[in-house]
């Protein structure tokens, strides 16, 4: 055998050798697989993600539509506050209506104070002292919440302040006893139908991460 016949055979082997040395290291693929797609970008000039490749934010579509003010308003409180979450919004919003509701319905507004704007919690202290001025008390029982809807939201970009219209259907039972303990108003078996619309608001990105009650209406 030739000394050039020998050289290929060697130089075969090396090759061979390392092939199976990659395959070890970087693995196999088979098939065509598509590369991962890039991370959403934020666009500085208009201050939202520009996504290249996927979906919109399922977490932002799947409660108001995809491409309105308030989806757009949504998506600007992310870019502020990465971490934020309509779903988790929405999820402690359900705890806060009944949190509050139950307690001016009590005429207790001790400890929901921190989560009300100062001119609501004016606004339900009125409600209870003129209750409490006529010698009123009520006994109320909550029922559950048959609706929670994100009906508006809207971001300031110059103050980073983010609010969030919701429109809630509850269902409670409430009696209204005078001074002396007769019922004038409401039913302890009868449920009563509460529909209300509050609108909640906080800066994006502050470190408190309390948001407050600003505004209702029906």
């Amino acid at each position: 055998m030739n000394s050039s016949i020998i050289q290929i055979l060697v130089l075969a082997g090396i090759a061979i050798f390392l092939i199976l040395r990659l395959r070890s290291v970087l693995g196999t693929r088979e098939g065509f697989e598509k590369p991962p797609a890039p991370a959403p970008v934020p666009d500085a000039r208009r201050g939202k993600f520009e996504v290249i490749e996927g979906g919109p934010d399922r977490d932002i579509s799947d409660h108001v539509p995809e491409g309105s003010p308030a989806a757009q308003a949504l998506a600007a409180m992310k870019l502020a506050e990465p971490s934020f979450s309509v779903s988790e919004f929405l999820r402690g919003a359900r705890g806060a209506y009944e949190m509050i509701l139950m307690a001016f319905e009590r005429g207790d507004l001790a400890e929901v104070k921190p989560f009300l704007a100062a001119d609501v919690y004016d606004a339900f202290s009125e409600v209870v002292a003129a209750r409490q001025s006529r010698g009123l008390t009520v006994e109320a029982e909550f029922g559950g919440i048959r609706e929670v809807t994100l009906q508006d939201a809207e971001f300031d970009r110059k103050t980073s302040e983010g609010e969030v219209t919701i429109r809630f259907a509850s269902e409670l039972t409430s009696v209204t006893r005078d001074a002396a303990g007769k019922v004038v108003e409401g039913s302890k078996t009868e449920l009563r139908r509460q529909r209300d619309v509050w609108t909640f608001a906080r800066t994006m990105g502050a470190n408190d991460p309390n948001w407050q009650l600003v505004a209702t209406g029906e």
